[in-house]
C-alpha cells in the first residue's frame, strides 16, 4: 500500500508544475450522503490521497472506491459490486485548477474547475470550497452533488425509493509541503 502512496504522489507531482511548491494530503475525509424516502445512505472514505501546487492552484484527488465505509457491510458490498463497480473503476478522480488562484494566507472561497471521473465516466464540474492558508498548511473543504445517471451509475426501479438519484459529496484535505 505504501508503494502505491508514493508512486501516487510521484505521478501527480510529475502531472503539476516542476518548479512550484506543492503540497500533499496528509488527511482526508470523503463522505457522501444519500437523501431518499425510505432510508438515508451515508459513506465515508479516509483513504484519499491529493496534491496541490501553491504556486497556481493545480490540484489532483484520487479517491478509492472500495474503501468508502458504511454502516451497514451490506451496502458497502452492494456499492463497491453492483453500483460503483469498485474492481473495474478502482478509484474517482478530480483534476484541474483553482480560478483566480491567491495563495496568500487567509481564509476565501474558491471556485475549482476540472474534470471529474467517476464509474469511467469524466465529466468537466466547477464547485466552489473554503479553502484556508495558515503557515505551511492548507486545508480545502467542499460539498457538491453528483448525478449518479451523469456517471453511468444505474440504480434498480425497485430501489428508486432507497436511493437519491443525486447524492451529496463532501470533501475534507488537509495539506502539507510535499518533502523535497
Amino acid at each position: 500500500m505504501m508503494k502505491k502512496t508514493i508512486l501516487f504522489v510521484i505521478l501527480l507531482s510529475a502531472c503539476l508544475s516542476v518548479s512550484a511548491q506543492k503540497y500533499v494530503s496528509e488527511n482526508s475525509h470523503i463522505r457522501f450522503y444519500s437523501s431518499a424516502p425510505v432510508e438515508d445512505i451515508e459513506a465515508v472514505n479516509t483513504g484519499s490521497k491529493s496534491v496541490i501546487d501553491k504556486e497556481n492552484g493545480a490540484f489532483a484527488f484520487s479517491i478509492p472506491n472500495n474503501q468508502f465505509e458504511f454502516k451497514k457491510k451490506l451496502m458497502q458490498e452492494h456499492f463497491n459490486e453492483n453500483y460503483m463497480e469498485s474492481e473495474k473503476y478502482p478509484k474517482s478522480t478530480f483534476t484541474g485548477k483553482v480560478e483566480n488562484w491567491d495563495a496568500t494566507a487567509g481564509d476565501k472561497t474558491v471556485v475549482a474547475s476540472g474534470q471529474l471521473t467517476i464509474h469511467g465516466v469524466t465529466t468537466q464540474v466547477s464547485t466552489t470550497a473554503q479553502l484556508s492558508i495558515q503557515g505551511e498548511r492548507m486545508i480545502v473543504d467542499s460539498t457538491f452533488p453528483v448525478a449518479l445517471a451523469e456517471y453511468k451509475i444505474k440504480i434498480p426501479k425497485a430501489l428508486f425509493y432507497n436511493i437519491a438519484d443525486t447524492v451529496e459529496v463532501t470533501v475534507h484535505f488537509e495539506y502539507v509541503p510535499l518533502p523535497k
